[in-house]
């Protein structure tokens, strides 16, 4: 009797022990993630502002006056204009990391003109003599621009570039004393013949680099060659004149700087952080 009284409590003993593991063992529930939210994130607008300063190295191709009493036109004998200064800005657009444009004007301060011609004065008929001319000019350019970026090493990105545009040149008035050639001392009187002002077509090609500064300001230097078409340049005066000239070049080198507007706005993916599953 005490032997069937011990298996039955052994049996029920084991029976309980197998139901309540059954009970413990669950199988690992898979964990539950919420959707990230949808981040909405600015981008940078690419419209800059610009100023240069820059030095410009001119050289003139040449000058042309009507010879009084005829309808025949003489080359001046000699005709140079003097390095000068400018001062620009603009407003640009960087349309993506390789291509910008820009609408710029500049204004180039007084270049000095000094000239001479060969023919005959007031000292008599037949007696060569030589003038001696002295003028200015000065040019406002409006240019459109298009510019390559290079890519970016470190802070430094080469461009090239290119622009098409007008320039407003401004004479001042022409100076002309005429003297002869084997007597420096015999001269006529001075004659001043009124400066001309005239829109003329011009291009340019450009080359240089940006620097970045901050991330909203890039300095800018670089290298420029301007050609800028011939147009009027004196007025008529005591029987010679009108006279123009043929145009000039201008090789110059600037510094300057853009502002970026929206340039600290850099884009940024999304990652969701890390989330700890839920179980149910």
């Amino acid at each position: 009797m005490t032997k069937t009284i011990l298996a039955a409590a052994t049996l029920a003993l084991l029976a309980s022990s197998a139901a309540y593991a059954a009970d413990v063992y669950q199988p690992e529930p898979q964990p539950v993630y919420v959707d990230a939210p949808e981040v909405a994130v600015a981008e940078a607008s690419g419209w800059y502002l610009r100023g240069d300063l820059g030095y410009s190295f001119n050289k003139m191709r040449g000058a042309k006056f009507f010879q009084g009493g005829n309808e025949t036109d003489a080359d001046f004998t000699t005709a140079s204009i003097k390095d000068s200064f400018w001062v620009g800005g603009g407003v640009g657009y960087q349309i993506n990391n390789y291509l910008r444009t820009d609408l710029t004007f500049d204004y180039m301060f007084k270049s000095d003109f000094k000239g001479s011609t060969s023919g005959e004065c007031g000292a008599g008929p037949g007696i060569p003599c030589t003038s001696s001319d002295y003028s200015a000019m000065r040019a406002y350019t409006l240019m459109a621009n298009a510019y390559v970026d290079l890519g970016t090493y470190a802070y430094f990105t080469p461009y090239i570039g290119g622009g098409i545009g007008g320039s407003y040149v401004k004479w001042d008035k022409l100076r002309n004393t005429s003297c002869e050639t084997a007597d420096p001392t015999n001269c006529d009187d001075t004659v001043e013949h009124g400066g001309k002002g005239s829109w003329r077509f011009a291009y340019q090609l450009m080359a240089g680099a940006s620097i970045d500064v901050t991330c909203n300001v890039k300095a800018d230097v670089g290298y420029r060659f301007r050609h800028t078409a011939g147009g009027d340049m004196f007025g008529f005066s005591t029987g010679s004149g009108p006279g123009y000239d043929k145009g000039f070049y201008s090789h110059s080198v600037h510094a300057g700087a853009r502002y970026v507007f929206g340039g600290c706005e850099t884009p940024v993916a999304y990652e969701p952080p890390p989330e700890l599953p839920v179980y149910k």
